[in-house]
Parts: structure tokens; sequence; C-alpha cells
């Protein structure tokens, strides 16, 4: 799942997991994503942290405490690199925290260590 005020991210974070063969949720904010996530349950959730009505770490507070998304990994999208942005993200259960503008390796590489170690184990058991 991707969650960007930016129509610009959410795309190019579409094309980017797309052509490696991931299924990709968008949604436009907080809100939208708390809506589409139940119905979805995304391995992995990329979330902007400045977003309007409910930003990055509200959501990603609001996802981590709903007991069937707490294991879900949500990777914080910010253009600050700040090391207080980071430990905010942290302390709102994120897992991590990418800069934007990201790379398509680097999104990559993120989906690869969060997403694929669960499916691997799921079909292991």
């Amino acid at each position: 799942m991707v969650i960007d005020d930016s129509n610009t991210i959410r795309r190019s974070a579409e094309i980017f997991l797309v052509q490696a063969g991931c299924q990709v949720v968008l949604a436009e904010d907080g809100f939208d994503a708390l809506a589409k996530i139940a119905d979805h349950q995304p391995a992995v959730v990329f979330c902007d942290i400045m977003m309007p009505r409910l930003d990055g770490y509200q959501t990603c507070a609001l996802i981590k405490k709903n007991p069937r998304f707490k294991t879900t990994p949500v990777i914080m999208l910010s253009s600050k690199d700040g090391l207080f942005d980071r430990a905010r993200g942290r302390m709102v259960g994120s897992d991590q925290y990418l800069t934007k503008p990201f790379t398509k390796d680097s999104l990559l590489q993120t989906v690869a260590t969060f997403a694929l170690p669960a499916e691997t184990q799921t079909t292991q058991s």
C-alpha cells in the first residue's frame, strides 16, 4: 500500500512496484488508507508524513494500534531527512524511513527486506 497525497509519488511507486510483480493499493491520505487497509491487508505500507487531514505519524499509529496490522511493516516517506523526523516515526511504530525522492532500487530493497521474508515464511509453513 502506498499512502501519499502527491499523485506523482503514488504513481511512481505504483509503476516501480507493479514492474517488480507486486500488487499495489493506493491511498490519497490516512483516512483513505484506513478505509482500504482491512479489505486489502497489505504486506507492507509506505506512508507519507506530510498529508492533509491525518498525517503520516497519526496514520502509522492507528495502523499499529489495530491488532490485525500491528506486525505490518510501515515505512515512512518524507522529503525531510532529520533525526527528529526519524525518531518521531519510530515512536509511532514505523519500521523504516525512506527519504523522497526515492529510487526504484531503494523502494524495491525495502519491499524485499520487509514483505518477502513474511511471504517466504508463510509458504514454507
